[in-house]
């Protein structure tokens, strides 16, 4: 990788260690790339398309850019120039990620395979693509391919890569090469190891223990999910189907190529009888920066071992217990050795929690700093679990914070975030853990998918990244990650729009975005040449070859950490922050944990393809019953509870007027909410709502009726304001709302409980608040408010207020001690609860309060039950945790949402007593 070190603040990044890589030239006879005019990416074609092809049997969508604000023609014509299809476009608007101003061409109805077809809109044509299965099956292979481009300590041979790519074995000590074969410390250690082999990272000459990890999982996690999954193809990634030296020796192909890197990272091990035996070196590379361009054979430099790692002991020994079960019948020996490894590592990990990498360490190669190790240790344990079946892991599994899907409640899984591997695996592996568990592991998946495809299906580049505006380094590689969730998410529940969001991500990486950039090198008519590479370095030196097929950019990145996108891209929108140069690592650097990522979806999508598609034929749930409010003389705003549909989504609402057996779309949104205009005054109207998902089924809500205002005829009172809850307790409550008008006064207002269909008034009042009392502790009440006027004419019910009344708790005779922590990113923040027992008696169950100082807000919350009123929080325990002994703790947390400063609550509360 670049000159760079790394941290975690939320999300995967690197940064600049400020040394420019484009100065460090030393080679003879190769010479650095000229300097390149300050000049903005060209966007190209307004038609943006995935330039490679779209799979038959799927959504086929593109983007316009447009500043109309009506729909647009378009038209399809094949590769002998006739139109196939054509229609309107559907207008879009603005799309924050890419500054641009957008339109959306549907044209899946059209799904002849062919090559040459061309979308042209708005006098303007994209470039030629496919329709066709056979594209991405052939990219599953190209970018498997990657990993033994990037071997380490072997020979590159033509018979498997062509002679443009062939070269000799680096690293192993043939002059110039110093070698692999016996590298001593950075920080003097007393001995030397012998860590030949692996993969280099990135577009360096360094092997990273904590990176190499989780693009190992990855692939041997491609083959082993087929072993699980109803119908996977596990034969496509089995004996013979790669050009690598291993075939035909019966092993999987894909577990042949993993293993280069397992031995490299079991060699990474600290051997018996030495200081911190049993660890794992967290990295290995050239003593200082590599030039740009170095053959891998040609580089002279001193080899070093930086210290070890808690994080990289935790990533050999998970990897290794994976390893040791897929190989067990086809290498007893290796599978055992494996296994060894993995049990000792842990082992030592376990001694030594707090062995941080430092994040200083960048000369030469990137820090890959970590400092929470809570996941990795999660993972380790769940693959050991998964592996032995060993009651000591599974303690460790299930009394872990993240256990049940945990990690994917904060962000998925990336090198840095590892816990979501150990989620994957106990979703997919058979083992002892309680089948209810299991589904709620599944269920934390498909949680995120939803929230990733949400945010994908509201852009006009649907790329589904982590929640922000901002890029970081190696976008593309979250963004796989992400598409590769919702790929898990179509296996355990077979709803067709996560497949549907699987293949809209490939589109995004093969050219539909805002720069007509596909991200793969080889696939598209603007593919991405000029990776950030020590070999692949034509742009440098015009003797070397530019990146192989497959090969997978880091992309977007609107840091701007290298010296030419900043100079090139100053201001760039989010998904705009790219340019394909070879200097500018931080957005076009390629990595093994980007590729796997890509590689891991390469698979699946070539597995889904070319099948019968999934039909979605049910249509929505039925929307809620309208409810008028704002009602004048010729207007009125209509709200309503909202429709779902598991499998393709709500897309719009229609408001309907209905008059007779006439019906009138008045009014149209993707809210639950709409303005109705153009009424006459004291008239009555009845109206209802019709939902539509994402195959034009639709659902239409019961009726309400609505009377204008004005005239001489008396009107109801207009909808109270929604209510607030507050003083919630045990059995009471208070509730106040914002009043009602009426042309002839309001007279009072009905409190009106919601349960079961049916509304119950269960407090009257005269003014704007009313206090409940002699409710049922811990039990969920939905209050309503109507108004009534002097005539008896009854309003509108107003939006529903839910809010839960407190349990009864037992108080614990003892003292307690609380704990927090947060970390901000943007106007987001995880903050991270211990709640600790300092008393003499046990508590069966626990209430924490606190108040925060600031505007912040509870966005989301685990292992515990949160609600908030203003400033105020409350936690009460789940199910599983109230049980507290004394001296012992338990660990919750939550997500939240702020502006200004994010400071921490003081005065916390359990059960009513102080905390410490």
């Amino acid at each position: 990788m670049s000159p760079t070190t790394h941290r975690r603040g939320g999300l995967p990044r690197r940064r600049t260690a400020g040394l420019a890589v484009a100065a460090a030239l030393a080679l003879s006879g190769l010479v650095a790339a000229p300097q390149v005019a300050v000049a903005a990416p060209d966007p190209g074609s307004p038609v943006k398309v995935n330039q490679v092809a779209y799979v038959p049997g799927v959504a086929k969508l593109a983007t316009l850019v447009s500043t109309s604000s009506a729909p647009v023609a378009w038209t399809l014509r094949n590769a002998a120039g006739t139109t196939v299809a054509s229609g309107q476009s559907t207008v879009r608007g603005a799309d924050a990620l890419s500054g641009d101003s957008t339109h959306v061409i549907d044209f899946s109805t059209f799904d002849t395979p062919g090559s040459g077809y061309v979308l042209s809109a708005a006098n303007a044509s994209s470039y030629p693509f496919d329709i066709s299965a056979d594209p991405v099956k052939k990219l599953r292979y190209d970018s498997l391919a990657f990993f033994y481009h990037q071997r380490t300590g072997i020979a590159i041979e033509a018979q498997y890569v062509g002679s443009t790519y062939a070269r000799a074995a680096g690293h192993l000590g043939v002059a110039p090469n110093q070698g692999d074969t016996s590298v001593p410390c950075r920080q003097s250690c007393g001995y030397n190891l012998d860590v030949r082999g692996g993969w280099y990272d990135a577009g360096d000459h360094g092997k990273y223990v904590v990176n190499g990890g989780i693009a190992t999982w990855q692939l041997q996690n491609a083959y082993e999910r087929t072993l699980y999954v109803a119908g996977a193809d596990k034969a496509a990634l089995g004996d013979g189907t790669m050009a690598i030296p291993e075939r035909s020796n019966g092993a999987p192909d894909i577990l042949d190529e993993a293993r280069w890197e397992v031995e490299f990272l079991l060699r990474m091990q600290v051997p018996s009888g030495r200081t911190d035996a049993g660890m794992v070196h967290h990295k290995i590379h050239d003593e200082n920066w590599t030039a740009l361009p170095t053959i891998p054979a040609q580089d002279s430099q001193r080899r070093l071992l930086s210290p070890v790692s808690t994080a990289a002991t935790l990533n050999m020994a998970a990897v290794a217990a994976q390893t040791s079960r897929l190989w067990k019948t086809l290498d007893p020996t290796f599978s055992a050795k494996a296994l060894a490894a993995a049990q000792t590592a842990y082992t030592a990990a376990k001694a030594n929690p707090n062995r941080i990498a430092s994040a200083t360490d960048g000369t030469g190669g990137g820090a890959y700093g970590d400092t929470s190790v809570t996941d990795e240790f999660y993972w380790a344990a769940a693959e050991l679990y998964a592996t032995t079946g060993s009651d000591t892991y599974r303690a460790d599994v299930t009394g872990s914070s993240l256990y049940r899907g945990g990690s994917f409640a904060q962000r998925g899984y990336d090198w840095g975030w590892t816990g979501g591997l150990g989620d994957t695996t106990l979703a997919l592996v058979p083992t002892g853990l309680p089948s209810a568990d299991v589904a709620a592991t599944r269920a934390a998946i498909v949680t995120f998918a939803d929230a990733a495809l949400t945010r994908a299906t509201n852009q006009a580049y649907p790329a589904p990244n982590n929640a922000g505006s901002v890029y970081y380094w190696g976008s593309n590689g979250q963004v796989a990650n992400n598409a590769n969730a919702l790929a898990l998410a179509f296996d355990f529940t077979g709803q067709a729009r996560y497949r549907t969001g699987v293949y809209a991500a490939l589109d995004y990486f093969q050219g539909r975005n805002p720069l007509n950039q596909s991200y793969i090198a080889g696939y598209g008519e603007k593919a991405v040449q000029n990776v950030h590479h020590r070999f692949w370095a034509k742009q440098a030196n015009a003797s070397l070859p530019i990146a192989p097929p497959g090969s997978f950019s880091g992309g977007p990145n609107s840091e701007l950490q290298d010296p030419i996108a900043a100079a090139q891209l100053a201001g760039c929108a989010a998904q705009k922050c790219f340019v394909d140069h070879i200097e500018a690592y931080s957005v076009n650097e390629v990595a093994i944990n980007w590729n796997s990522a890509l590689a891991w979806l390469a698979s699946w999508a070539a597995e889904h393809a070319g099948g019968t598609p999934p039909v979605d034929t049910t249509p929505p749930s039925v929307p809620g019953t309208p409810t008028a409010s704002a009602v004048g003389d010729t207007s009125v705003t209509l709200t309503w509870s909202p429709s779902t549909d598991a499998e393709s989504g709500i897309v719009r609402y229609d408001v309907v007027r209905v008059a007779g057996d006439s019906l009138e779309v008045v009014a149209t949104t993707s809210t639950t909410s709409a303005t109705v205009t153009g009424l006459r005054a004291a008239t009555s109207y009845m109206f209802v709502v019709m939902a539509h998902n994402g195959v034009r089924l639709s659902a239409t809500s019961p009726s309400m009726t609505v009377t204008t205002t004005g005239g001489t005829t008396d009107q109801p009172p207009t909808a109270p304001g929604t209510p607030v809850a507050s003083g919630i307790t045990q059995t009471g409550a208070t509730l106040s709302w914002s009043a009602s008008t009426d042309d002839k006064g309001v007279a009072g207002y009905d409190v009106l409980r919601l349960q079961n269909g049916t509304s119950t008034v269960v407090a009257t009042s005269t003014t704007t608040s009313a206090t409940l009392t002699g409710l049922t502790p811990d039990t969920d009440h939905v209050i309503v408010i109507r108004a009534k006027d002097s005539a008896g004419q009854v309003s509108s019910v107003s939006t529903s207020v839910a809010f839960r009344t407190l349990p009864t708790v037992t108080t614990p005779p003892g003292g307690c001690k609380v704990t927090y922590s947060a970390n901000s990113w943007g106007n987001g923040f995880t903050a991270n609860v211990t709640v600790t027992n300092t008393g003499s008696t046990a508590w069966t169950s626990w209430k924490l309060a606190f108040t925060f100082p600031g505007n912040q807000s509870v966005t989301q919350g685990w292992s515990a039950t949160y609600s908030q009123t203003g400033s105020a929080v409350t936690v009460t325990n789940a199910a599983w945790n109230g049980n507290v002994p004394a001296g012992g703790s338990t660990s919750i947390g939550f997500n939240g949402s702020y502006s200004g400063t994010n400071t921490a609550p003081t005065g916390f509360t359990v059960n009513g007593a102080p905390c410490a």
